[in-house]
């Protein structure tokens, strides 16, 4: 997700090891333009199959020192991530409104809802994630919901 355009989705259906992870992380990186890859950020969490010597090689690879991942980001802090703090709340409920009875249904539905979001959404969802950044400063790293 980028203040342009969300990139994906990119669905997989196995358990997420390091090799299968750097699939899934190539194929993301294959849809990124030249701009993209030379100014943007790459965010991820702290999971082993992300953050093993491998990955995090093959990621700095492409991002350089522009890689937000364990230990360069507060722990457990959603509220901090455009998706964790708009998108997926945003999109769970228009993606299962018809109630979808298979994974190719579901599938489905995440795909023509995450078409549906414009640049103008994704540009207030990234100003709405800078006051929250604020706030935390703010807050010294502490609660800081109840300041929203």
């Amino acid at each position: 997700m980028s203040r342009r355009r969300i990139i994906g989705p990119i669905f997989f259906d196995a358990n997420i090891t390091t090799a299968a992870y750097m699939e899934i992380f190539n194929t993301f990186v294959n849809q990124l333009d030249d701009e993209e890859l030379s100014v943007g950020y790459f965010q991820q969490d702290g999971a082993t199959s992300h953050t093993s010597h491998a990955s995090m090689a093959e990621i700095r690879s492409f991002f350089g020192d522009r890689v937000i991942s364990k230990g360069l980001w507060p722990a457990r802090s959603p509220d901090l991530t455009p998706p964790d703090c708009f998108l997926w709340g945003y999109l769970k409920g228009r993606v299962y409104q018809n109630k979808p009875r298979t994974i190719d249904a579901l599938k489905a539905n995440i795909t023509g809802e995450i078409q549906t979001v414009t640049a103008d959404v994704l540009t207030r969802t990234f100003q709405n994630m800078a006051r929250r950044v604020q706030s935390c400063l703010d807050a010294n790293g502490g609660h800081f919901q109840h300041m929203l």
